[in-house]
Order: C-alpha cells, then structure tokens, then sequence
C-alpha cells in the first residue's frame, strides 16, 4: 500500500493518537464552516427573512484565545452568510470565506495566502460538504452531532456539538498540546 494515504496520514501500525499528537503540535491554523460548526445544526430567520445570527460565547473566547496565541482563524461558507461577518471581525478573525464557495477553494486560497501547508491546518467539519478540506488538512476533525459518514473519516471527534463548544474543545486540545492554553487546573504540587 505505498502511497495510499488516509486523510493525509499514511496508515501504520503506530498508535493512532500518536499521529494526532504529532498533527496536533503541527497545526497553526483551524478552519471552520459556519453551517454546523460556529452556528450550530439550525438557521434562524427573523419575519423579513433576515438571518439571526449568533454564536456560542465559549467558542466566541476560544477564537480569541487562538489568535491571541498564534492560531490563524478561518471561517467558510457554501452560502452567502455575510451576515456573520461583524461579529466574526469584532472576534478578530479577517480570513472570511463567506460568500458562497465551495470550502476547498476557500481553504486552498487562505493556505496558499499565509504560506501554510496542508501539515499546520486543521478543519472542523459536519457535513460531506467538507469532505475536500477533510481530506487535505493535517488535522481532520468533526463535531459529535456530524454526519455518520464525516465522523467515521476524521482523525479527531469533538466531544461537543457544532455551535454548542465544539471550537472550543478544539482550540483548547490544539493549545495545550502546544503548551500554550494557560488555562488547565492543575494538581497542587504536595510539599
């Protein structure tokens, strides 16, 4: 099977949670869509038809957090969710993708902008619209409540669900493996 890649990583008979280590310490950049990642599973409209939108404040910290750290942000969209970019700005994120594109151009156009290879980025996906990135990125990864058949091919699995601290949970796990989420208890030391 030379050649044959899964994902982006070649099977082995090393541990599994070894490579996601090793893709965990590598990311500098987590991409996200906004349907079924940032926003949730639902899109709510307002009696004119115009979209509410809104986020979870535990992902909303955590966005801060990366970027604060060194963590790129990007966020995509196969529809036009232009709606979402004041809020994601005031966050601090400016790689916006949401004007309808299919994610893999997005991606492919932010990796080649900042010089990154497919190794330091991650994506959080929920649906076989995300199924491209998935299979490039270093760091593949889907929310709980994903489609059966994204999460049965990501190398990392969110415990939480899209829109509820799925981005979080990300970005603490890219964080901490990296020493730099200055936010875990620790045991008191005993004397």
């Amino acid at each position: 099977m030379e050649g044959f890649q899964y994902f982006g990583m070649q099977p082995s008979q090393a541990d599994p949670s070894s490579r996601v280590d090793q893709a965990l310490k590598a990311v500098r950049a987590l991409l996200f869509p906004v349907d079924g990642v940032l926003n949730g599973s639902k899109i709510t409209f307002d009696s004119n038809g115009g979209e509410l939108c809104s986020i979870c404040v535990r992902d909303a910290v955590a966005i801060k957090e990366a970027l604060k750290q060194g963590i790129r942000i990007a966020v995509v969209s196969e529809r036009d969710a232009e709606g979402y970019r004041p809020l994601l700005e005031a966050l601090g994120v400016h790689d916006l993708y949401l004007n309808g594109e299919n994610p893999l151009f997005s991606y492919d156009a932010f990796r080649l902008r900042h010089n990154l290879s497919d190794e330091e980025c991650a994506y959080i996906g929920d649906d076989i619209g995300d199924l491209g990135v998935l299979a490039k990125v270093g760091l593949p990864a889907s929310a709980i409540d994903s489609a059966d058949y994204l999460r049965n091919r990501v190398a990392y699995i969110s415990g939480y669900e899209g829109g509820k601290g799925c981005i979080r949970e990300m970005v603490e796990t890219i964080l901490g493996r990296q020493g730099k989420w200055l936010y875990f208890e620790r045991a008191e030391e005993e004397e």
